[in-house]
C-alpha cells in the first residue's frame, strides 16, 4: 500500500463571528450604566476617541465624528414633531442605517464559530471581547437576582408589572422608597393588589428586601427563621429604647427578663440592616431609563432616546492624518490604524443600537397604548416575535434590545420586558386578552354580584359571552390570586351579613 501525501482544496460554508460582531451584540444588550463604563475604557485605550461634550455631534476634530449618532437624533426629533414616531417610520430608520443589521445582529443563536481576518485590520487578541456566555455569568446585581425571581413568582401580567415597579423603586440597601399609594394610582391599579404583590416580594432572597423601613426589614428577617413571636415583635417595635441602652426598659415592654432579652439581643445583632448591600452593584443602575416616551397631540407618544445616557462620541481624525504623515515606524502605524477601524467601528455599532430601540420602542409604545392612557387593566399580550415581524427584525435581535433596558412613560419607569405578557384567544378570532384585563373583568363581575353570587363556571359562561376564551380552573387560580373567596364562601359571608 502507497503512502503519500497530496494537497487538496475544498469548499465549505460556516458562520464566522469576528470580534467586532461580538461587540456590537454586547453593545445592543448593555444597560446603559454598563454602555457608559465600556465607553469609558474604550476612551482609555484609543487615543483617537474622546466624548463630545458639547452634545452639537461631529466637529471639526472629529471630521465627521459622531455623525451616524447625530443622525439618530435628527430623525428622532424630525418626526416626533410631527407626532408619533410608528414601528413603521422607526423600522425605515433601521433599515436606511449605514451598517445593515445583518451585519450587526445575527439572525441565528446558534454557536458560531471560526476564524476572523481582524488581526489584520484591529485587535487581533479575540480573547479581549468574551462570548455572551462569560459575560452573562458576570456577577448579578442586586436587581438581576429580584428581577429572576419575580419572573419565577409572577406569571400573571398585571401582577408582574406592578412588582417591576416596585422593583424599580428599592435603594441601594433593598429598601423600597416609594409609597404603594403613590405607585397604585400611576399603575390605575386597586392599592390592595400593590399591597398583595409587595407581600410576596418581601419573602424574596436576600431576606428583608422590600422593606419600607429598618423594623420592617429585620421582622422579615426574623419571620424567615421563624422567630418572630411577640417578645421580638415588641423589641423591634422599641428599637430606640435598644439604641439608647435601656434594657431594663425594654424587658418591662416585652415580657421577658434580662437574661432572655441579652439572647434576644444578640439574635437582632446577628441580622442584616441592610440586606442590598452584600451586592457589589448598585442595583438601581438597571433601571436607567434608556427610552423617554411623552404624550404628544392628539393622544399620540413621542418617542425619544435619553440624551443623558445617549454616548455622543467624537473620532480625531485630524490627529490620525497629522501623525500618520509623519515618518513612524510600522508598528506606530499599524497601531493607529487598528484604532481608527475599532472608533469607526464603534461609532457605527452605536448607531446602530440607537435605531434598533428606537424601532423596538415605538412597536411596544404603538401596541400598548391603552395601558400607557388607561392603567395596568389594558396591558395587551405581546411577545418578542410579535414585535420582530413587525419591524422586519430576528427575534434574538428584539431579545437583546429589550434586556436591561427600561422606559421613562407618564406612569413612571418600567423595564422593557414589563411590556410582554400571555395571551388569551378570543372565541370570535378576534384580538386575543391579555391575563391582567381577563382579572380585572373577573372583579368586576364579582363586585357587581349583588344576591347572585356567580360559581366558576358560570364567570367561565359570562367571559365566553364576552369572546374571552378560559378554562374553569384558570378563572379559580386568577381568583384565588386577587384573594377573592370561592362561590360558597361568599353565599355564607353574604348571609352572614343579612343575619347580622
Amino acid at each position: 500500500m502507497n503512502m503519500s501525501a497530496r494537497l487538496q482544496l475544498r469548499q465549505s460554508q460556516s458562520l464566522v463571528i469576528t470580534p467586532q460582531l461580538m461587540q456590537a451584540i454586547r453593545l445592543l444588550q448593555m444597560s446603559a450604566p454598563e454602555l457608559e463604563d465600556f465607553i469609558d475604557r474604550e476612551i482609555e485605550e484609543n487615543p483617537l476617541l474622546s466624548r463630545d461634550e458639547s452634545g452639537e455631534g461631529s466637529t471639526d476634530a472629529g471630521d465627521g465624528a459622531s455623525e451616524g449618532a447625530a443622525e439618530t437624533q435628527e430623525a428622532s426629533a424630525a418626526e416626533n414633531a410631527g407626532g408619533e414616531l410608528t414601528a413603521e417610520t422607526a423600522a425605515a430608520s433601521v433599515s436606511d442605517a449605514d451598517v445593515a443589521r445583518e451585519d450587526l445582529y445575527p439572525d441565528d443563536d446558534r454557536s458560531l464559530s471560526g476564524s476572523s481576518d481582524f488581526g489584520r485590520a484591529g485587535r487581533s487578541d479575540a480573547s479581549e471581547f468574551p462570548d455572551e456566555d462569560s459575560y452573562a455569568a458576570s456577577t448579578p446585581t442586586l436587581l438581576a437576582v429580584l428581577e429572576q425571581q419575580i419572573d419565577a413568582a409572577f406569571s400573571d401580567a398585571a401582577e408582574r408589572m406592578i412588582a417591576l415597579t416596585l422593583l424599580g423603586e428599592i435603594d441601594e440597601a433593598g429598601y423600597l422608597r416609594a409609597e404603594p399609594e403613590m405607585l397604585a394610582a400611576n399603575l390605575d391599579v386597586a392599592l390592595e393588589d400593590v399591597l398583595r404583590v409587595l407581600s410576596r416580594c418581601q419573602g424574596f432572597e436576600p431576606a428583608g428586601v422590600f422593606a419600607r423601613s429598618l423594623k420592617e426589614c429585620l421582622k422579615i428577617q426574623l419571620a424567615e427563621f421563624d422567630r418572630c413571636d411577640p417578645a421580638m415583635a415588641a423589641l423591634i417595635d422599641n428599637l430606640e429604647l435598644l439604641a439608647s441602652g435601656s434594657r431594663a426598659a425594654l424587658c418591662n415592654a416585652c415580657g421577658v427578663d434580662m437574661e432572655d432579652m441579652i439572647e434576644m439581643i444578640a439574635e437582632v445583632r446577628a441580622l442584616d440592616p441592610k440586606p442590598g448591600l452584600r451586592y457589589l452593584s448598585d442595583p438601581v443602575a438597571l433601571l436607567v431609563p434608556d427610552i423617554v416616551v411623552r404624550p404628544g397631540p392628539e393622544g399620540a407618544w413621542l418617542i425619544d432616546l435619553n440624551d443623558a445616557v445617549l454616548p455622543r462620541l467624537l473620532i480625531d481624525r485630524r490627529y490620525h492624518t497629522e501623525v500618520k504623515g509623519r515618518r513612524r515606524d510600522q508598528a506606530t502605524e499599524k497601531f493607529l490604524s487598528e484604532c481608527l477601524q475599532k472608533a469607526t467601528w464603534l461609532e457605527k455599532s452605536l448607531d446602530q443600537r440607537a435605531r434598533t430601540l428606537l424601532a423596538v420602542s415605538a412597536e411596544i409604545v404603538r401596541w400598548q397604548d391603552r395601558f400607557l392612557h388607561d392603567g395596568a387593566a389594558y396591558l395587551k399580550p405581546l411577545t418578542l416575535r410579535m414585535v420582530a415581524d413587525e419591524i422586519g427584525m430576528h427575534e434574538s435581535t428584539v431579545s437583546r434590545a429589550v434586556a436591561n433596558k427600561a422606559m421613562a412613560t407618564p406612569r413612571g419607569i418600567f423595564p422593557l420586558k414589563a411590556f410582554f405578557s400571555v395571551a388569551l384567544a378570543a372565541t370570535d378570532g378576534g384580538d386575543s386578552h391579555s391575563a391582567e384585563a381577563v382579572r380585572q373583568r373577573i372583579r368586576v363581575l364579582v363586585a357587581g354580584e349583588g344576591d347572585r353570587v356567580l360559581s366558576d363556571d358560570q364567570i367561565v359562561a359570562v367571559l365566553k359571552d364576552e369572546g374571552i376564551v378560559i378554562a374553569r380552573r384558570t378563572v379559580a387560580k386568577y381568583r384565588e390570586a386577587m384573594g377573592i373567596p370561592s362561590s360558597v364562601n361568599r353565599r355564607r359571608m353574604q348571609r352572614q351579613k343579612l343575619a347580622s
